[in-house]
C-alpha cells in the first residue's frame, strides 16, 4: 500500500465537509505530476488530508482510495478523477511548520515542493506524521 497527501482549501472543500459526506470524488487537478500521482493511486492507498488555507496550513485527517482514477467527466484531455473516502480525523492538525521544523521530514515533497496539490509519502514520513499529532 501506497501513501499519500492531497491538498484542498477549506473554501473549496474541506476536511469537514469530507467527514459529512463519508466519500467524494477528487477533482480539478489540472498539473501533470499531480495527475500522474492520481493515476499511480491503488484502491485502498491511504493519504493525509491537507488544508492549506483557513487558519495554519495542516495535515487535518486521513482518506482512503475507493475507486482509481477515472476520466475527469468535464474534460476531453487526459485529466482524471480519484474517488476518497473518510478515514479518521487527526488527533490533532500537524502544521506545515512542525513538517518544516522536523528533521526527518526535510526530504518530504510537502517540504521540497509544497504547491504540488496531489504528492507521494514515504511510509517513514507516514509514520513520523502519525507521531507528531
Amino acid at each position: 500500500m501506497a501513501h499519500w497527501l492531497i491538498k484542498s482549501d477549506p473554501e473549496t472543500y474541506s476536511f469537514e465537509r469530507m467527514k459529512k459526506d463519508k466519500k467524494t470524488h477528487w477533482d480539478g487537478v489540472h498539473n501533470y505530476a499531480a495527475r500522474n500521482h492520481l493515476k499511480a493511486m491503488k484502491k485502498g492507498d491511504l493519504a493525509f488530508f491537507y488544508e492549506s488555507m483557513n487558519g495554519e496550513p495542516s495535515i487535518v485527517g486521513i482518506v482512503k482510495v475507493n475507486k482509481e482514477h477515472y476520466q475527469d467527466p468535464t474534460t476531453t484531455e487526459s485529466w482524471v478523477w480519484v474517488d476518497f473516502e473518510y478515514v479518521e480525523a487527526m488527533k490533532r492538525p500537524v502544521t506545515l511548520a512542525e513538517v518544516k521544523a522536523n528533521k526527518k521530514l526535510a526530504q518530504m515533497a510537502l517540504v521540497r515542493i509544497s504547491r504540488l496539490s496531489v504528492q507521494p509519502v514515504l511510509d517513514e514520513e507516514w509514520e513520523e506524521i502519525l507521531r507528531m499529532q
